[in-house]
């Protein structure tokens, strides 16, 4: 650990001292569960920390070597780990598919892929860094849950053995016969790390005689039909033909299993971590394959352009113009990181950049306006009348000149939009104005939309869009 001081040094000057100094106290201090995909969010909510300021402590954590970074895609169901990439890279496009919720889904970058933060192992040796030596309760609890499942710290056991009828480890190439009574409910014999699982419907007249079922764990067979069975007696035929260690486990899917399962949290997606102007500085090409196609169900873009450039660089010359609209550029990119947004790519003159949600576009867009005003009443001229188009939807990420960028008609709309404003203008789709916090902050500011009903050059349909005065 003397090692590290150096580097936690270093990361003093790149993020918060008093964020850096929690994570240092973490790596110190807390047990080694505490250190394995450590939710950012949580981490933030824990200490009052805000929320963006320790994304980017953790981001220039793992920059510095002390974190490890996963993406993790998760059941939308059970929250369990379907599967979990040290790269975005290798996160799927196609259907992921859950055992124990016994459903498909197609991964979302805003709903089914968290970003988790694991201590190096060169900075602390943690369980988690061998999972198959880890004991079945707390690989359930480290490894097939996700950190969005918010489960009990101090009486986790207890918790889960009122669920769990039986538990066991099973070494590779081994077998192993469990013998139980069966209560009359409907219990599920599942597998974690192999992810497969068997459904038992436990109902009608109790049983004397032994009921027989077997089981093999290869990875190819899932046993997600529903079996029929009656209250007693049961043996389990179990058997790993896998080449690690399997988990199998019977619990009943009682109150207590859907309770804990309900009990969800915040985590950092994809989506979020994706339009941080921090993890795009630090991984600036080394984020999405150039083959991938990966979904986001909800993306605020915001375009910027300056009216009346080209008469710009006329009248005060190519040099004084350049240093004018870079310092335009600087202004708001720092807007831009403020309000959790990252700029994806500057055209021209024009600036594309992404946020999260509605609401912090909305303030961006609000705030570079303000500092546009101020810049040019601060030279005494109007040079820089900035136009400001807004819209959220759907998309996808893609890897486009080497460059992590998004691509769909939502991009498009947004681009159009902001053509349509004069300077000075924001002009905003029903989309963005339906989201209730971007609602409520116009409110607040007490300014009042006007409607238009326009056609954009490309888009079949007219919407509707409106100017922010």
């Amino acid at each position: 650990m003397s090692e590290a001081q150096p580097l936690f040094e270093v990361l003093r000057h790149s993020a918060r001292p008093n964020i850096v100094d929690a994570i240092e106290r973490l790596v110190l201090d807390a047990p080694d569960r505490k250190l394995n995909r450590v939710n950012a969010l949580a981490f933030a909510a824990e200490h009052g920390f805000d929320e963006e300021q320790t994304i980017n402590a953790f981001l220039h954590a793992s920059r510095l070597g002390l974190f490890e970074i996963s993406w993790n895609v998760l059941c939308p169901g059970c929250g369990g780990v379907l599967d979990a990439n040290t790269s975005l890279k290798t996160v799927q496009s196609d259907t992921y598919s859950c055992a124990l919720c016994a459903a498909g889904y197609e991964p979302t970058l805003d709903e089914m892929v968290e970003v988790t933060f694991t201590v190096s192992p060169r900075l602390r040796h943690i369980e988690a860094h061998n999972p198959q030596e880890l004991p079945p309760f707390e690989y359930f609890r480290q490894i097939y849950w996700g950190s969005g499942v918010d489960l009990p710290d101090e009486d986790y056991e207890a918790t889960v053995d009122q669920f769990i009828l039986e538990a066991l480890e099973l070494p590779a190439g081994e077998k192993a016969v469990v013998s139980l009574q069966l209560p009359a409910e409907y219990v599920i014999i599942f597998e974690p790390v192999t992810h497969a699982a068997l459904f038992l419907d436990v109902k009608g007249e109790p049983s004397k005689e032994r009921q027989t079922i077997s089981l093999v764990f290869d990875r190819m067979h899932r046993h997600s039909e529903p079996m029929t069975l009656r209250p007693g007696p049961l043996r389990v035929l179990m058997e790993n033909h896998t080449e690690v260690r399997t988990l199998p486990s019977i619990c009943v899917a009682n109150d207590v299993l859907h309770g804990l399962l309900g009990q969800r949290r915040p985590f950092l997606t994809a989506k979020r971590l994706l339009s941080n102007q921090t993890f795009r500085d630090i991984h600036r090409t080394d984020t999405i394959d150039v083959d991938q196609r990966l979904k986001i169900t909800s993306l605020t873009f915001l375009f910027t352009d300056l009216r009346g450039s080209t008469a710009l660089y006329e009248r005060v010359g190519d040099l004084a113009a350049f240093d004018l609209v870079r310092t335009h550029f600087t202004i708001l990119q720092e807007i831009v990181g403020a309000e959790a947004g990252a700029v994806v790519k500057t055209i021209g003159d024009a600036v594309m950049a992404t946020f999260p949600t509605p609401d912090r576009a909305l303030v961006a867009a609000m705030r570079m306006r303000e500092a546009m005003l101020s810049l040019n009443q601060e030279r005494g001229n109007d040079d820089l009348l900035l136009k400001i188009g807004i819209h959220e939807g759907p998309c996808i990420a893609v890897s486009l000149n080497e460059r992590q960028d998004y691509f769909g008609q939502t991009v498009n709309i947004a681009s159009r939009v902001q053509h349509l404003a004069n300077s000075h203008e924001i002009f905003a789709t029903g989309s963005v104005l339906e989201n209730a916090r971007a609602s409520e902050l116009l409110t607040t500011h007490g300014l009042k939309p006007q409607s238009h009903h326009v056609s954009l050059r490309g888009i079949t349909d007219e919407i509707d869009i409106f100017a922010i005065p």
